[in-house]
C-alpha cells in the first residue's frame, strides 16, 4: 500500500492531478474490458488521462521507477481481456488523444490520434470522397488505437483487407520513454525493416502507439446487399465458393446461422427468416453502372446453389436493416443470460463447414446454446455462447467446450484468433497453434522492447 501511495502521489506530481483517477470507485470502472469474466482478480493502481506524448513518457518514467505494468486503452471493447488489470498496474485511458490531425486527398491518407473512433474516421473521409474499409463490428465505439493493437478486421476483410494493410505508419513511445517512428507517408517502403509490423497486433505489449497515419481509398460509388438463406450450412459455404469461382469478389461474405437469426429477431425485429439453418449476408459496391450486374450474377449463382429466400437492399433503409441486424447477434445473445461470451477461430475457407458442424456439435454435447456469425469468406467463425458464470456446473461445461474447441481448430490447420488478438483469455491456448520456436523468438522480441517487462506483461504469452 505504500508502494501504491508513493507511485499515486508521483503521478499527481508529475501530471495534471485531476488527470490520475484513484479512488476505489474510479478503478473498479477500468479493472476490465469487453470480455465477460468471472471475477476481477485485481483493480488498476490508478487510471491516467493522457493528452500528450510527455504525459506518456513520465507515467512510463514512473512506472518503470516502480516496476509497475503499464496497461493501454481506447475504447474497452475487445473481447480477450487485452486491457485486463489481472496484475494491477497504471491504466492509460486515451479517449482525450482523440484528434484527425489530417486528411490528405491529394496522398489519400490520414494522420490521427489513438483515440479516434473508427466511424468517425469513416465519415471524415467520405467527406473527401475517400473511404477506410476495416469495420470492426463495434466501430461506432472502437479506436483506431485499439484497432491497431489488436489487430482487427471485420466484414470488409475478404475484399479490402484488414486493418494491418491501411497502416502506413506509427508514432510510438518506447517503454523507456523514446519515440520511435516505424515508416512514413507512402505508400510503399522498402528501407530497412518493417518495425510497423510487429506493434501491429502486439496489443500493446512492445510499445505505445500516439499516431498513426493510415492508407485510404477512393470511396464506391455505390453499394448493394444481399441476404441468401439455406436449408443447410454447407450448402451456403458451397455458395460462398462458387460466387468466388466465378471471378466475383464482393466486399463481404458473411453469415449467421438458425440460433442467430432466430435470436437476432426476437429481440431486433429486422424481418429475417428464422426457419432457414443459415443466412448469407453479401455486400457488392463499385461503380453505380455494374452494381446491378455484380447483384444478378450473385443472385444466379445462389440460386444455382440452392438457396431457398433471397432478400436485397432496394435504398439506404433496407442496407441499414440488414446490417444492423448482423452486428446485433452478440446484443441479442447477451439477452439470453447474464453473461454471453464470443470467440473469434479461423481455418482455410475450405475447412470451415467442418469448424461450423464441429463446433456445433461440441456445444451440443457440453448442453450450451451457441449462436454463430462470422466471416464466411474469409473462414472465420465467432461462436457466442451465452451462459450464466454464477452456475459452476455450466462453467465448468463451457471451459471444457472451448478448450475442445480449440483443438479442433489446431487439426483443421486453423488459428485462434483472426482478428480479436490473444489477451488473457487465449493466452493459454496459444500453443496449440503456435510452436514454441515461434513463441520463443515473440518472448525474444518482448525482452528487447521492454525490458523491465512493464507494457500490459501477462498477455499474449
Amino acid at each position: 500500500m505504500l508502494t501504491n501511495n508513493r507511485l499515486i502521489n508521483e503521478l499527481k506530481k508529475n501530471l495534471t492531478p485531476d488527470n490520475v483517477l484513484s479512488t476505489i470507485e474510479e478503478r473498479y470502472v477500468y479493472a476490465q474490458d469487453a470480455t465477460n469474466t468471472r471475477e476481477i482478480k485485481n483493480l488498476p493502481d490508478a487510471v491516467v488521462f493522457v493528452d500528450s506524448i510527455e504525459d506518456i513518457q513520465k507515467v512510463l518514467a514512473t512506472a518503470n521507477k516502480y516496476k509497475t505494468p503499464v496497461i493501454c486503452r481506447g475504447a474497452g471493447t475487445n473481447v480477450v481481456g487485452a486491457c485486463s488489470t489481472e496484475h494491477g498496474g497504471i491504466v492509460l485511458n486515451f479517449s482525450r488523444m482523440n484528434k484527425i490531425l489530417e486528411i490528405n486527398p491529394e496522398n489519400m491518407t490520414a494522420r490521427v490520434q489513438p483515440g479516434v473512433i473508427v466511424g468517425e474516421l469513416q465519415k471524415e473521409a467520405e467527406k473527401f470522397g475517400l473511404y477506410y474499409p476495416p469495420d470492426p463490428s463495434n466501430l461506432a465505439v472502437s479506436t483506431i488505437g485499439g484497432s491497431i493493437a489488436q489487430s482487427s478486421g471485420g466484414a470488409r476483410t475478404f475484399k479490402y483487407g484488414t486493418t494491418k494493410d491501411y497502416v502506413l505508419d506509427l508514432l510510438v513511445v518506447m517503454a523507456n520513454g523514446e519515440v520511435l517512428k516505424t515508416g512514413s507517408n507512402t505508400i510503399k517502403n522498402a528501407t530497412g525493416y518493417n518495425l510497423g509490423s510487429l506493434f501491429i497486433g502486439s496489443e500493446g505489449t512492445l510499445g505505445i502507439i500516439t499516431e498513426a497515419t493510415l492508407k485510404l481509398i477512393p470511396q464506391p460509388e455505390c453499394k448493394k446487399v444481399i441476404m441468401a438463406y439455406f436449408d443447410r450450412i454447407d450448402e451456403a459455404v458451397k455458395a460462398v465458393n462458387s460466387i468466388i469461382e466465378q471471378r466475383i469478389y464482393p466486399t463481404t461474405l458473411d453469415f449467421m446461422d438458425k440460433n442467430a437469426l432466430q435470436t437476432v429477431e426476437k429481440f431486433y425485429p429486422s424481418g429475417l427468416l428464422c426457419d432457414k439453418d443459415a443466412a448469407l449476408i453479401i455486400e457488392v459496391d463499385g461503380f453505380k453502372a455494374a452494381i446491378d450486374y455484380q447483384k444478378d450474377i450473385v443472385v444466379s449463382i445462389l440460386q444455382e446453389c440452392k438457396a431457398s429466400a433471397i432478400q436485397y437492399s432496394n435504398n439506404e433503409e433496407d442496407y441499414n436493416r440488414i446490417w444492423t441486424a448482423r452486428r446485433s447477434s452478440m446484443g441479442a445473445c447477451a439477452k439470453l443470460k447474464p453473461n454471453v461470451t464470443t470467440d473469434d477461430m479461423i481455418v482455410p475457407r475450405a475447412k470451415l463447414p467442418e469448424l461450423i458442424t464441429g463446433t456445433r456439435a461440441i456445444c451440443e454435447k457440453y448442453g450450451l446454446t451457441v449462436c454463430m456469425v462470422g466471416h464466411v469468406g474469409d473462414g472465420s467463425i465467432h461462436p457466442q455462447i451465452p451462459i450464466d458464470y454464477r452456475d459452476e456446473d455450466e462453467y465448468s461445461r463451457y471451459k471444457k467446450a472451448k478448450s475442445e474447441m480449440y483443438e479442433l481448430t489446431a487439426k483443421l490447420g486453423g488459428l485462434l484468433s483472426g482478428e480479436h488478438g490473444v489477451g488473457a483469455a487465449k493466452r493459454p491456448y496459444i500453443s496449440k497453434v503456435v510452436n514454441s520456436t515461434s513463441l520463443d523468438y515473440m518472448r525474444q522480441i518482448k525482452k528487447i522492447f521492454d525490458p523491465n517487462n512493464i507494457l500490459n506483461p501477462y498477455k499474449i504469452f
